[in-house]
């Protein structure tokens, strides 16, 4: 008896009509979801990186800047709270060279351009103002292109010119800095700052400029020493003092006893006064020394009623007079010719010399910036040894090596006991800590390393939330399509063989409906071939077990 099912006889629904619309709509869903995943990942994927391209402008420029941007067709959004103004990244160079050849931004300042849109009619007060706003605007655009410099506004003062030379007023000028944070100017910039405006403006001396930071600290001095204290370059010419003895000290001790087991440090006092002296010294001659003469006279007086001859005829009276013996220093002398001495002869004689005497006008004027004292401090570590089983120990110089210590630092910087110079060396172990190694950034903590792996969770994401919906929602009704019941009919073979009614309208036998165009789910092999051979074994069972299939469906 042939039992087998026609293979002719199976027939599969086709197409979606077959599942069930719970289905049907899981699977349009998912559907649905995945494509959205995959276009959100593609615009994602093309959407620019912003970054920056101006902070911190006013209303006025940052209007004027965005208008640009929407006429140049350059996408832009603002930072969290307004702050500034983003585009994408691959086009914030170029987006500044073209807004940069439009004067944008102007950052709130107006230079010499104001000069160009005078309107006719302009007084001469409006004239004079505008320059001194160009130049005001002009002044502080240098300024802020110092790298340390934020923001920079700059006052002049401009007297008005007139012919009286008396009553000309000397122009000044006020800046006013605001540095970035963290940043400070050294005194060669600040002066740069001051001979940059002074040199700008027409007999203006650098003295008349004053520098001011957004603290309000005067940075400028106009070279005369405060009231009290001392000034910035008195400080540091000081500290370079210190610091030069203090280098003399190490470079001297260092490759001795190493780097790192010297310590030195130097006091200096300077002596900053300013004093001039001026002297007149009057030296007298003294001794033999010649002196140059000034001045000299004579004056002879005789008596006119004696005219006859006096004193002894004969050589004697007839003789010269001598010499005058008058010295340098003294009264007048009269002098009297030797006749008359002789014979009592009246007549006077007078002569004065004026000499020259020595006169010495000395200035002195004492040095600025002289050393008054000095007082050093160097401390030399133990010296370490090195044991043959690797332990390392510390012993005390001797005394003779301190004092050849000593004795090379008095050498180095200059030791004068006139001057009351200190110098205190001292043999002491040092308490070295070890440098705390740097401490690097686990993998995960790395800027790099979030960035990248926040772009990495982003598609990640997006893969997972895909993957989802595949399997949740499209995977199963694709496998409840592909595994859907295939309707079996029973052969002619198969139904003789179940003791089946034959196919036909109306009842069969035994009361049991005819099974014509009747269908049986589709079994896997094992268990077909368990039913075809029970069906075999027992042929009244199967009939039966059918029977109560049909009247349960009716």
């Amino acid at each position: 008896m042939d039992t087998t099912i026609d293979q002719d006889a199976i027939e599969r629904p086709r197409g979606l009509a077959a599942l069930p619309i719970r289905q049907i709509a899981m699977l349009g869903i998912g559907a649905a979801a995945l494509i959205a995943i995959v276009v959100a990942s593609v615009m994602w994927a093309r959407t620019p990186d912003y970054k920056v391209l101006f902070a911190n402008l006013g209303d006025k420029d940052g209007g004027a800047v965005v208008a640009q941007l929407s006429q140049m067709n350059v996408p832009y959004k603002f930072a969290e709270g307004g702050g500034a103004i983003l585009v994408p990244g691959n086009l914030v160079h170029d987006v500044r060279l073209k807004l940069a050849s439009q004067g944008l931004p102007k950052g709130g300042l107006v230079g010499f351009e104001l000069m160009e849109n005078q309107r006719f009619g302009v007084t001469q007060f409006q004239e004079r103002l505008n320059f001194q706003r160009g130049l005001e605007g002009e002044l502080s655009r240098s300024i802020q292109s110092l790298p340390v410099v934020q923001a920079a506004r700059v006052h002049l003062a401009l007297p008005t010119q007139n012919g009286f030379l008396r009553e000309q007023q000397k122009a000044s000028a006020s800046v006013l800095l605001n540095l970035h944070p963290g940043r400070i100017l050294d005194r060669a910039q600040v002066a740069g700052i001051v001979h940059l405006v002074a040199s700008s403006i027409p007999d203006m001396s650098p003295k008349q400029v004053s520098v001011i930071d957004q603290t309000g600290t005067l940075l400028s001095s106009n070279g005369e020493s405060p009231a009290a204290g001392l000034d910035a370059n008195q400080l540091n010419y000081i500290r370079q003092v210190e610091t030069g003895h203090i280098q003399r000290i190490l470079s001297i001790l260092e490759p001795i006893y190493g780097r790192d087991n010297i310590r030195a440090q130097v006091s200096a006092d300077i002596d900053f006064t300013q004093s001039e002296q001026t002297a007149e010294l009057y030296k007298p001659n003294q001794g033999g020394e010649q002196a140059a003469v000034r001045s000299m006279q004579t004056v002879e007086a005789k008596d006119p009623a004696d005219k006859s001859a006096s004193g002894i005829p004969g050589a004697l009276s007839n003789q010269p007079p001598a010499a005058a013996a008058a010295p340098a220093n003294g009264p007048a002398q009269t002098l009297q010719t030797a006749g008359a001495a002789g014979a009592g002869a009246a007549g006077r004689r007078e002569a004065v010399t004026n000499y020259e005497v020595d006169k010495t006008v000395r200035v002195t004027r004492a040095g600025s910036g002289v050393v008054k004292r000095l007082s050093a401090a160097v401390v030399v570590n133990h010296r370490k040894a090195t044991a043959t089983n690797g332990k390392v120990s510390f012993t005390a110089l001797p005394a003779p090596e301190i004092e050849n210590v000593n004795a090379l630092v008095r050498e180095a910087i200059g030791f004068s006991k006139d001057r009351g110079d200190s110098i205190n060396v001292v043999n002491a172990p040092f308490s070295l800590e070890e440098a705390p190694k740097a401490v690097e950034l686990p993998l995960w903590k790395q800027p790099d390393v979030i960035d990248m792996a926040r772009e990495g969770a982003r598609y990640l994401g997006l893969l997972v939330l895909a993957a989802i919906v595949i399997f949740a929602a499209i995977r199963p009704s694709v496998k409840a399509l592909a595994n859907r019941p295939t309707a079996v009919r029973i052969s002619e073979t198969v139904r003789n063989d179940l003791a089946l009614p034959p196919p036909g309208p109306g009842i069969g036998p035994g009361g049991a409906p005819a099974l014509e165009g009747t269908v049986l789910p589709a079994l896997p092999s094992p268990q077909r071939d368990d039913v075809i051979k029970m069906a075999k074994d027992n042929p009244a069972a199967v009939a039966n077990i059918v029977r109560a299939w049909v009247n349960k469906e009716e």
